[in-house]
């Protein structure tokens, strides 16, 4: 483990700045009835997708572009961030994206936050992810969406990102489209936050706190699990592939690069 420089935390708050902003604007572009826009969460997905996309290409080397307290503990869990720099990253995360919300808030005019503040518009209340209770069952489904969508998106991060084996050419496409596909089946149940920060900004910016809990629970389990699971069965574990001539323990060469 590396201890991360100032130029990591500033690239942090920026990332998460860029990624709730680009959010929001098309949540309430997009999904937000009386705004204007439909209820296309394909181009939300899209968004998600390609602003995740840019962000792990430009600033992935600088500080392993977590963007998404949910990402530093699954980081955390299998040793490849410090604890103190994962709080320092997770304050940073929390404040790009509360930025990021007001910017968005900023931005529109007021009839358009008037409109996201009816009842048929609150799920999207400054871009704030919310439960559609009509489509799901009880609230605890939420958190096991939330859960299952964040295990994938650190699935793939660990797999691609983190595996010292993988061909890293093609890892800001597969995690963005991961992101966005996870996005296009959870946000029409939760608003498909899959990410604190991404839920916190919008939430304290709009006063918007319904369902915590799912939008903590979720995530924060999910990708633990599933940067866990991969990284001790697969990369480390007995299934993983044999190792590599002259390597270390398990194959590993410890040039695994900063995540």
């Amino acid at each position: 483990m590396e201890q991360r420089s100032p130029a990591a935390y500033i690239a942090e708050f920026i990332g998460t700045f860029a990624l709730v902003f680009s959010v929001t604007m098309a949540v309430v572009l997009f999904v937000t009835p009386g705004t204007g826009g439909g209820s296309d969460w394909a181009v939300v997905g899209l968004v998600h997708a390609f602003v995740l996309f840019v962000l792990v290409q430009s600033i992935g080397s600088i500080s392993g572009a977590h963007l998404n307290p949910a990402v530093t503990l699954g980081m955390a869990a299998i040793r490849k961030i410090r604890i103190n720099d994962a709080v320092v990253y997770i304050l940073l995360q929390l404040s790009g994206g509360v930025a990021g919300a007001l910017v968005t808030k900023l931005i529109l005019a007021d009839r358009v936050a008037d409109a996201a503040a009816t009842p048929g518009g609150a799920s999207a209340n400054v871009g704030a992810p919310s439960v559609n209770d009509a489509l799901l069952g009880a609230s605890w489904h939420g958190v096991v969406m939330e859960g299952i969508g964040t295990f994938f998106l650190l699935w793939v991060i660990t797999a691609v990102a983190v595996n010292p084996r993988a061909a890293r050419d093609w890892a800001g496409w597969a995690i963005g489209a991961t992101l966005g596909f996870i996005v296009l089946i959870g946000g029409p149940l939760t608003g498909g936050a899959f990410n604190p920060a991404r839920w916190f900004g919008p939430a304290l910016v709009a006063g918007h706190w319904t369902n915590t809990w799912i939008y903590l629970v979720g995530p924060l389990v999910g990708g633990v699990l599933g940067a866990a699971l991969y990284w001790y069965v697969f990369v480390e574990g007995r299934l993983g592939p044999p190792a590599a001539p002259g390597a270390g323990p398990r194959g590993l060469r410890g040039d695994v690069p900063p995540q």
